[in-house]
């Protein structure tokens, strides 16, 4: 294994700096894993999975745009504007293509950008993701505005006990206090302003006919017990992707990566073999 590279910054076209961790370095001549996080969360919370992950791929994670150590311009966000930033990283990488994972809104973000450079895509990890938040997508904008205005109202506190809940099952969040207590600090330290941005993003986006431009392997995995993005939306995933498959993790609820990353990585590694 070569050693750990420090951080990067990457340029995106706009000229915004976004930042890039190697969270477990590999062999320069395996194709790279780029890590993207849910919403108002960062590079960290794959570190739980990536201790489980056993692989010559370089693992990378990127705070995406408004998030982490990146930087936070001004609205309005867009998936496919996420999906440029994207591709800045993957070309900074200097790889034909890289094994992406997404959880949640970074589930959405990789559709984005596999819709649209199927090409650099080697392999698809989908996971607690939605390709769109609901039929009727003025419900879902709606839905998601209130959201986002009450953590820029009221501050993104006001929302801790509404977001564990969806996050961790009520057992694990009670047995791994220091888990939630990590995630909530990432997740109060995010500029209420651009929380509102990624909430209009998220209520806007609709990857359902673009995603099918992808035909390459894939893997969907939701918790049973996730009413952020149910097992409804994960199985509509998988009719958009018929090549993929679909695996439900009982007891688990939206955050996937952190509270079942020993179920994960399995699952991962086998997909990343499959490419």
């Amino acid at each position: 294994m070569n050693p750990t590279p420090p951080p990067s910054t990457v340029t995106t076209p706009d000229g915004t700096e976004l930042h890039l961790t190697c969270l477990k370095p590999g062999t320069s001549s395996a194709t790279p894993v780029v890590f993207l996080h849910a919403l108002a969360m960062q590079a960290s919370m794959w570190d739980r999975l990536v201790a489980h992950l056993d692989t010559p791929s370089p693992l990378w994670g990127l705070d995406m745009r408004g998030h982490g150590a990146s930087g936070r311009p001004a609205g309005p966000y867009s998936t496919d504007l996420f999906a440029q930033d994207l591709l800045a990283v993957v070309d900074h990488l200097q790889a034909p293509e890289v094994h992406l994972v997404g959880c949640s809104m970074g589930g959405t973000v990789s559709m984005a950008f596999a819709g649209k450079y199927p090409e650099r895509v080697k392999s698809l990890g989908l996971i607690n993701t939605t390709a769109c938040y609901g039929l009727d997508g003025k419900d879902a904008m709606d839905a998601w505005e209130k959201r986002g205005q009450q953590g820029y109202t009221a501050g993104l506190a006001s929302l801790c006990e509404f977001q564990v809940e969806r996050w961790f099952s009520t057992e694990f969040a009670l047995s791994h206090t220091d888990v939630v207590q990590a995630c909530l600090k990432v997740f109060v330290a995010n500029s209420p302003s651009v929380y509102l941005q990624t909430c209009r993003m998220l209520g806007a986006a609709n990857e359902r006919e673009r995603i099918a431009h992808y035909q390459g392997p894939c893997t969907i995995v939701v918790g049973e017990e996730d009413y952020a993005t149910p097992v409804s939306m994960a199985q509509e995933l998988a009719t958009l992707l018929p090549q993929a498959d679909l695996h439900i993790f009982k007891q688990v609820r939206h955050y996937s990566p952190i509270q079942a990353p020993e179920r994960l990585a399995p699952l991962l590694l086998r997909l990343f073999e499959r490419a």
